[in-house]
């Protein structure tokens, strides 16, 4: 593991050999993951004609990552996470090659949930074996680097795909994509740090080691936090996300180049966010950066709500965004500093199954609600769901602060001296 460096951002990727080759990993997967994004709802979209599977496309990309969340846990902590890095990466791989010899929508949408399958098992991997490559203090920032990434290439790759597709075919980007998976497990392999304790905890059966797995996340703080707040947080997200389109076309009248610019100044934002929300934890602890991000949030929607126009909603949506990605990076980090090794997997995995079944229950909500109230409403009422997250979130994390103090207490006091 690496020394601290606060404040040195980009010094992780100079110094940090094995988060180094992580991050690129992730990035490459990332790019081709949004590029063939597109080309997949092209694709559907063109066959059929019908929303519905654009929907149903949609829906099953993140639904194994609730069914099977809650079971692999315990894989990521008993198995070689490298392996299951490298696994789900050519599962993916073989997913795309497949993928150009398609001939109904059908076999596309089984073949997504197929790569939902791997992706499931892929990020929660990622991050429960990202403490094991830097220490402590640098997980803040290494946390931000790698949303970073991510959000810069969902801006770019979502940008790049559209015209990659236009341009020539959904095959390509498929294509595409497979060989940037093939690219990342490579430098996954490459990793000579382990992604987990030299000595890990014996299984102690399957359905015990998952009801401990339960049992720590309801104990823990930490995932409480992040279960409760994120939770009310992520449904009012999907809200907005569902009427987004709305709000451009109908409210502002900006038509599809409304709908892609607030699209885009919110992945501006998250971006933004996740690369400077590290330095802000370091300094200030979770409890400021993750109640004022939630709180960002709120403002950042309402306002949009109540805009004149598109170009004054997306300069506020860009705010809102910032406070998601700091959002989002807090969230790594408490569950990284709050579960240990041998339970982190199942803690990741928990957290994200919850997270994803909020969303998709806000999503399914969220469709007739904005044909009921407009969304202009749903907008504001996300708004004021996002407040009450912010508050819940900030008194929640404000335990974890003082938990985490007494423990740094408790090491720098040190053992006491032998008496006689």
């Amino acid at each position: 593991m690496t020394g601290g460096r606060r404040g040195a951002r980009f010094g992780l990727l100079r110094e940090a050999g094995g988060f180094r080759l992580l991050f690129f990993a992730t990035l490459a997967s990332s790019i081709g993951t949004w590029l063939a994004f597109v080309a997949l709802v092209i694709d559907v979209f063109d066959r059929t004609g019908n929303a519905s599977w654009v929907s149903a496309l949609l829906v099953v990309e993140f639904l194994p990552s609730v069914i099977l969340g809650f079971l692999a846990g315990r894989l990521l902590d008993m198995a070689s996470r490298r392996w299951i890095l490298v696994v789900a990466d050519a599962v993916r791989a073989g997913v795309f090659f497949v993928l150009p010899f398609t001939t109904t929508a059908t076999q596309i949408v089984a073949l997504a949930f197929v790569a939902g399958i791997a992706t499931s098992l892929f990020r929660p991997a990622v991050y429960a074996g990202l403490p094991n490559l830097v220490s402590d203090a640098d997980l803040p920032q290494a946390n931000g680097l790698l949303q970073t990434a991510d959000n810069f290439t969902w801006a770019i790759g979502a940008l790049v795909g559209g015209a990659l597709v236009a341009a020539t075919s959904p095959d390509v980007a498929y294509v595409v994509n497979g060989f940037s998976f093939l690219v990342s497990a490579l430098l996954i392999v490459r990793i000579h740090q382990s992604l987990e304790e030299p000595e890990r905890a014996p299984s102690r059966g399957q359905w015990r080691d998952l009801a401990e797995g339960f049992s720590f996340t309801v104990r823990s703080k930490s995932l409480v936090t992040i279960i409760v707040a994120w939770s009310i947080a992520i449904f009012a997200t999907a809200g907005v996300n569902v009427a987004e389109i709305v709000l451009a076309k109908d409210v502002f009248s900006a038509g599809d180049f409304g709908y892609g610019l607030l699209v885009a100044c919110g992945a501006v934002g998250l971006m933004l966010g996740s690369l400077f929300g590290g330095s802000w934890i370091e300094q200030r602890g979770m409890a400021i950066p993750y109640g004022v991000s939630i709180a960002l949030m709120a403002l950042g929607f309402g306002a949009a709500a109540a805009a004149p126009n598109v170009w004054v909603a997306a300069v506020v949506v860009v705010a809102a965004g910032a406070g998601n990605g700091v959002a989002v990076v807090t969230n790594a980090v408490l569950v990284q500093r709050g579960a240990p090794d041998r339970l982190r997997g199942r803690s990741f995995a928990v957290v994200m199954s919850v997270g994803y079944a909020f969303l998709g229950i806000g999503m399914i909500v969220a469709g007739p609600l904005t044909n009921e109230i407009g969304a202009r409403a749903l907008w504001a009422s996300a708004a004021v769901l996002l407040a009450v997250a912010a508050a819940i979130g900030f008194l929640l994390a404000r335990r974890v602060d003082a938990e985490g103090a007494l423990a740094r207490l408790a090491r720098a006091s040190g053992p006491e001296p032998a008496r006689d």
